[in-house]
């Protein structure tokens, strides 16, 4: 089976299922329902790695908030790590 590229996802799909490609340029969705709180904790994360946030949408009501977080990613370990700090921090509710 020959790799596809698949934009949207940013690896290639081969007969294993999908392998990214690193150096990437990587977006996690954060969810919460405090934009300020959820800033903070997206700093206190990253440390001093270039990031770029912004607001992807609020909830009807106000209540929820989802950012999008972009980054520069090396390799799959600094992704899962980012990704499970963001996942268990109390200010976030949830990570896509």
């Amino acid at each position: 089976m020959a790799r596809l590229w698949d934009p949207q996802s940013l690896c290639y799909m081969n007969e294993r299922g999908c392998k990214i490609e690193y150096p990437c340029r990587w977006k996690y969705k954060v969810i919460g329902s405090d934009q300020e709180r959820m800033e903070s904790a997206i700093a206190e994360i990253v440390k001093e790695r270039k990031y770029t946030l912004n607001l992807s949408r609020r909830s009807k009501g106000g209540k929820y908030h989802a950012l999008n977080l972009q980054m520069n990613i090396d390799n799959d370990k600094i992704r899962v790590e980012i990704y499970e700090a963001l996942r268990k921090h109390p200010a976030i509710k949830f990570v896509l």
